[in-house]
């Protein structure tokens, strides 16, 4: 950890990604025909972890690995991305594994076996308090367990240190959890899913919605539509999109979340920090692959400054 500055603790998944690219994603009882097949390092926390340390910040992960082949290798690519993988332990068993086909417009299909993931426990959480009381924010997701996540946001609450939540995969959340978080992070799938409206008429009124229920700050991700902020404080701002061609648009929404997480460590305000964390994003679906796509600071800010309007960033 770099001295003086409070790190960036990701609680979340860490799985091997198995991804086949094909002309097309098959629908229900098709075969298509694969291309090429590549296995990346993925899951969304480690995801989001490497996001951090690709950018230069201090962070540190809280998960578990299987003790198979996939767990050193995980260990080895987290740790070569600046990631403290002091508190990331070993389960007997699976690492987590997702099989994700990805099409030739960038758009992707994912299935996800939890594997070792399913064991990350409040047991973690306890085991591992002084470092997330020493963390500046902690992110986390919904690809461990629901009841571990809860109680990781009341030690949040607690403590308090912000939690960023994103909630994927979308799936009922204890009312509780909604209170005490300080940024819910959906995409348009995932935020119509905790609405209950998919035809929501505007990106504010899901925030609104969301913020009813106790959130204290709401980042809607819209993929080519940009990014939709709103906060209790009567931030209500639409970002728009950067405009590149996509290749790959596994763990976009997860270099989004790192970078937001970043730029507010960095001292940015929330819309100067969604700003920079779309940009991260934009850079990242321009390449193939999860975690291999994470870019460095300087090339989230080469394309700050090459966007129209940038100037003011």
């Amino acid at each position: 950890m770099q001295a003086g500055k409070k790190p960036v603790v990701v609680v979340g998944s860490i799985n091997i990604d198995l991804v086949v690219r094909a002309e097309r994603i098959p629908v229900e009882g098709e075969t298509v025909q694969g291309r090429d097949f590549q296995i990346h390092p993925g899951g969304k926390g480690a995801n989001q972890a490497v996001a951090v340390g690709r950018l230069g910040y201090p962070v540190a992960m809280i998960g578990r690995i299987g003790d198979d082949a996939f767990g050193e290798q995980l260990r080895e690519h987290l740790a070569g991305a600046g990631v403290d993988i002091s508190a990331v332990a070993v389960s007997p068993g699976t690492s987590g594994v997702a099989v994700i086909v990805v099409s030739d417009n960038g758009e992707n299909s994912i299935v996800i076996t939890p594997g070792a993931n399913a064991h990350v426990s409040t047991t973690d959480i306890d085991a591992n308090l002084e470092l997330i009381r020493s963390a500046g924010v902690v992110l986390a997701q919904l690809e461990i367990p629901i009841l571990t996540v809860l109680h990781l946001a009341r030690i949040c609450a607690r403590e308090k240190v912000p939690l960023i939540l994103d909630p994927a995969p979308a799936q009922e959340l204890p009312a509780e959890l909604f209170e005490i978080v300080e940024w819910f992070t959906p995409n348009e799938t995932e935020a119509a899913f905790f609405t209950g409206n998919a035809d929501a008429e505007s990106s504010s009124t899901m925030a609104q919605f969301l913020m009813g229920k106790g959130i204290k700050g709401v980042l809607l991700k819209l993929g080519s539509r940009g990014v939709y902020i709103a906060t209790r404080a009567h931030v209500a701002e639409q970002l728009p999109p950067f405009a590149v061609k996509a290749v790959d648009t596994t763990a976009a929404g997860d270099a989004f979340n790192g970078a937001f997480a970043t730029g507010l460590m960095m001292n940015l305000t929330p819309v100067e920090s969604a700003r920079f964390a779309a940009a991260a994003a934009a850079v990242s679906v321009t390449r193939p692959g999860a975690q291999p796509s994470m870019p460095s600071i300087a090339e989230v800010e080469q394309m700050l400054h090459s966007a129209t309007g940038s100037s003011d960033s």
